[in-house]
């Protein structure tokens, strides 16, 4: 494809969003790919739908409040996503379970706690188990938390910490009662650069969700590796990989279709490392127009010692 490709530094002087669109500098763009959060996604959005260019959102996974966008593509997927797809998979993964979701005492995790619980509940699957809530918090003892569990079936822990802190700390809490109930704990897309190695954190199974997972064993991934090492003389990030392959996507979307290609986002035969499954997502009651197209592609990790494994995607 003969391209061409404009790059601006958001946090860069004269080339910050505001100033772009008021400078009429993307009015011309065909596509927009934009590694932003909020307040820029808002700002960009509200250009995209008025001048009806795609705007790809690649890395921020918050819709930032935006809820009337078609031309609005979301490619790393909502926390709301995330939680929807652990609670299927800890729903259809185990034949009997003891699904719960383990939450501290704020507004942020309540909210998580009720999108797990109302997933729960649009859930068509006749064997689903009901979900309880337990509250936490450091103060509270691993006696406390036992009544909650069985002895006669796998304990499904959903725990809604996304920092750090406090997932660890639930998490040693839950150790301690490995020795006596099965435990399989959930955690959110941000566990994915956690690490639980040390002694305390051993007898429980560890999972997280993303949207993203890549071995680093195709082609394309090769061609990365060795292009980043003849030129850069270093090894790409995650990073380089995402930007690359959503790169590539869209614009053989938009070679393939034009620049309306919106009607048919999923193609197989494009496929690089990640199973996109765009669908349009409908915020408004009764809504004809999508609020905007999100990527519903989740994975599910096990952590390993040395390596993470793809579960299976929902």
């Amino acid at each position: 494809m003969a391209l061409k490709v404009f790059v601006y530094d958001n946090k860069a002087r004269q080339v910050d969003v505001p100033t772009l669109i008021r400078n009429k500098q993307l009015d011309a763009m065909d596509l927009i790919i934009g590694a932003v959060a909020t307040p820029e996604l808002k700002v960009l959005s509200d250009f995209s739908k008025e001048k009806q260019i795609n705007l790809i959102s690649a890395t921020y996974p918050n819709d930032g409040g935006i809820t009337d966008n078609p031309f609005l593509l979301i490619a790393n997927s909502t926390l709301k996503s995330h939680v929807e797809a652990i609670q299927e998979y800890a729903q259809k993964g185990f034949a009997s379970r003891n699904v719960l979701v383990i939450r501290r005492n704020n507004s942020f995790e309540a909210k998580l706690a009720e999108d797990i619980k109302t997933a729960n509940e649009k859930m068509a699957y006749d064997k689903k188990s009901r979900v309880r809530e337990v509250i936490w918090s450091d103060a509270t003892a691993e006696s406390e938390l036992s009544k909650y569990f069985l002895t006669d079936r796998p304990n499904l822990c959903i725990v809604t910490a996304l920092d750090e802190t406090g997932a660890r700390s639930i998490v040693r809490k839950l150790a301690s009662l490995a020795g006596t109930y099965p435990l399989q704990v959930f955690g959110m897309p941000t566990w994915d650069v956690m690490k639980f190695k040390e002694p305390e954190y051993s007898g429980v199974t560890l999972y997280y969700s993303t949207p993203y997972f890549n071995d680093k064993t195709d082609t394309f991934s090769k061609y990365i590796n060795d292009y980043f090492r003849r030129t850069y003389k270093s090894r790409p990030s995650d990073m380089a990989f995402k930007g690359f392959e959503s790169t590539w996507y869209f614009l053989k979307l938009l070679q393939q279709d034009g620049l309306y290609f919106n009607k048919d986002l999923n193609r197989n035969p494009l496929k690089l490392y990640t199973d996109f499954n765009f669908q349009p997502v409908y915020l408004k009651e009764g809504a004809e127009t999508p609020s905007y197209f999100e990527n519903k592609n989740i994975y599910i990790i096990q952590k390993g010692d040395s390596a993470d494994y793809k579960m299976n995607a929902l």
